[in-house]
C-alpha cells in the first residue's frame, strides 16, 4: 500500500497538507513546525493505548520527508502522487531515528541560550508586530502567545507596538491603546502568582541544576498555559534543530 493509501487509511485523508494542518502555501518552517505538533501526538512513547502509534508515526515521517524535499514536494503538488521507489521512502529507514536527528532534546540551556540571543533582535519585533495583529491588541493573549516573555517583559512589548503603531506599520487597536489599567493589573496578578507558586514548587521538589529537573519544572510552571509552552518549544526546534534534507527520488507513482 502506498504512502497516500496510509494516510486515507491511518489519518481519513489522502492529502499530505491535511494530515499536517496545514495548506498548500504552507513554508518549510510550517511544515517541520506541523509535522513536529502531529507527530508527537502518535510517538509511540507517547501514545502508548494506540496500537497504531507506530504506524502513524512511520507514515507521518514519509509524509514529511516527501514535503520537505522540493524536488518531491513540486511533483506532488504538480501530480498529486509521489516517489514509493525514493531513498527517503526507504523502508529500511528508522524514523524514530530520523525524528530525533530532526527535533534533538531541547534543554534547558538550549532555551537560555536562545533567550539570550531572542531578547532584542529583529526576529522578536517581527513575532510581536504579528501577534498584535493577529489577536488585535489584546495584551492578555500577547503576553501568554509570546516566546520568552515573563511580567518583566511586558514594557518592552508595548514599547514595540507602540512604535509600530506611532510609525504606522500596523494600526492602532483599541484593545491595546484603550486598556484599562484595572486589566492592566490583573495581567500583572496573575503573572505573580505563577511565579510564586513557581517558587514554591521548586523549593517542594528539590530542584538542583539538573536540565531533566528544570524542564520539570518549566513545564509545571507553564501548566496553566500548556499550549503555549509546547508552541514554544516545537517553535525552539522548528527554527534551530538540525535540517536533513531526504535524497532525492527516481520516478513518481501513485
Amino acid at each position: 500500500m502506498g504512502l497516500l493509501e496510509r494516510c486515507e487509511e491511518l489519518f481519513k485523508s489522502s492529502n499530505l497538507y491535511e494530515v499536517l494542518g496545514i495548506n498548500k502555501e504552507a513554508t518549510e518552517t510550517d511544515i517541520r513546525r506541523s509535522y513536529y505538533k502531529v507527530s508527537l501526538k502518535v510517538h509511540p512513547d507517547r501514545a502508548p493505548d494506540d496500537q497504531l502509534a507506530t504506524e502513524k508515526f512511520q507514515v507521518l515521517g514519509k509524509l514529511y520527508a516527501v514535503l520537505s524535499n522540493k524536488e518531491q514536494r513540486a511533483v506532488y503538488d504538480e501530480q498529486g502522487v509521489v516517489d514509493e521507489e525514493s531513498d527517503a521512502l526507504s523502508q529500511d529507514r528508522c524514523w524514530e531515528d530520523y525524528w530525533r536527528l530532526l527535533f534533538p532534546k531541547i534543554t534547558v540551556k538550549d532555551i537560555l541560550e536562545f533567550e539570550n540571543k531572542y531578547k532584542g533582535s529583529d526576529e522578536e519585533r517581527q513575532d510581536v508586530i504579528q501577534l498584535y495583529v493577529q489577536h488585535q491588541g489584546n495584551m492578555d493573549t500577547i503576553t501568554a502567545s509570546a516566546m520568552c516573555c515573563s511580567q518583566e517583559d511586558e514594557p518592552r512589548l508595548c514599547s514595540i507596538i507602540q512604535a509600530a503603531i506611532d510609525s504606522e506599520e500596523v494600526q492602532a487597536f483599541p484593545a491595546f491603546t484603550q486598556e484599562s489599567e484595572k486589566k492592566k493589573k490583573s495581567r500583572r496578578k496573575r503573572a505573580n502568582k505563577e511565579r510564586q507558586e513557581a517558587e514554591e514548587m521548586q523549593k517542594e521538589m528539590g530542584l538542583g541544576d539538573e536540565d531533566d529537573s528544570l524542564v520539570m519544572m518549566l513545564q509545571q510552571r507553564q501548566k496553566s498555559r500548556e499550549q503555549n509552552f509546547n508552541s514554544f518549544l516545537s517553535d525552539l526546534e522548528a527554527k534551530h534543530s538540525k535540517k536533513s534534507g531526504p535524497k532525492k527520488g527516481k520516478k513518481a507513482k501513485k
